[in-house]
């Protein structure tokens, strides 16, 4: 466990406690969590724990809210998330897991496919060259596999994605996703996280490089552009 959120309204529907998981494979140039990139590390709890703390702030989560789990990746803990989405499942709270869509294997079946309300897919990039110098990782396909597979189960997605200056901010790199996912039923939703520099100083403390140092952030004409674009291929577009 990297951290524990209460109250946060940035990470799925309504009012939610958000637990941010230790360990991640991807290495994200922008990422704004990069202590929570090592696998080691972090803090251990017992699965009842948590389902206490989010049963003394079930009263604040009304009709939508619930429990989100981010990281890191939390997928890579799935087989541990699988008795605990049971249980808040038992408890009556919605459950969402924001991922990046790497992990696939039976646990993290079972977990999305029985447990998880919603899950919130960071769609990193269009080309597998720009996944790999984004992330540090090869495999673009590993996310619309992802995708494929929830659609699939016909419950609830939305996708993520970082809209960088001149990276990720193409109109090109736009009108391919929404041509790769103009047909999916499940998708609910797109939300554009504006490109930040906020975790800039984590880099620093860490020794680490952060290569987006020459990064802008979007201008209000560039995020107004992006969401013409994406109109025209999901239900709703939302800047976060």
């Amino acid at each position: 466990m990297h951290s524990i959120e209460s109250f946060g309204t940035h990470d799925g529907p309504g009012i939610r406690m958000i637990i941010f998981l230790q360990g991640c494979k991807l290495k994200c140039l922008y990422c704004h969590n990069p202590d929570a990139i090592e696998t080691s590390g972090g803090k251990l709890y017992h699965i009842e724990e948590l389902v206490e703390m989010a049963l003394k702030m079930k009263p604040y989560f009304g009709k939508k809210g619930g429990v989100t789990v981010s990281g890191g990746e939390p997928l890579l803990q799935s087989k541990e998330l699988v008795p605990f989405f049971k249980r808040l499942k038992e408890e009556g709270i919605h459950t969402n897991i924001d991922t990046n869509g790497r992990v696939l294997n039976h646990f993290t079946k079972e977990l999305i496919d029985t447990y998880a309300d919603l899950v919130m897919l960071d769609i990193k990039h269009m080309t597998e060259e720009g996944y790999e110098a984004l992330t540090g990782k090869r495999n673009n396909e590993t996310a619309f596999n992802f995708a494929k597979h929830r659609e699939a189960s016909g419950k609830k997605m939305w996708l993520r994605y970082v809209l960088i200056p001149e990276l990720t901010n193409k109109p090109e790199l736009l009108h391919a996703m929404g041509a790769h996912f103009k047909d999916y039923k499940t998708i609910e939703k797109i939300e554009i996280q504006p490109y930040h520099k906020l975790g800039i100083h984590k880099w620093e403390a860490l020794g680490w490089d952060y290569q987006l140092k020459d990064a802008r952030e979007n201008t209000e004409d560039e995020l107004d552009a992006a969401v013409e674009i994406l109109k025209n291929y999901f239900k709703e577009v939302k800047i976060n």
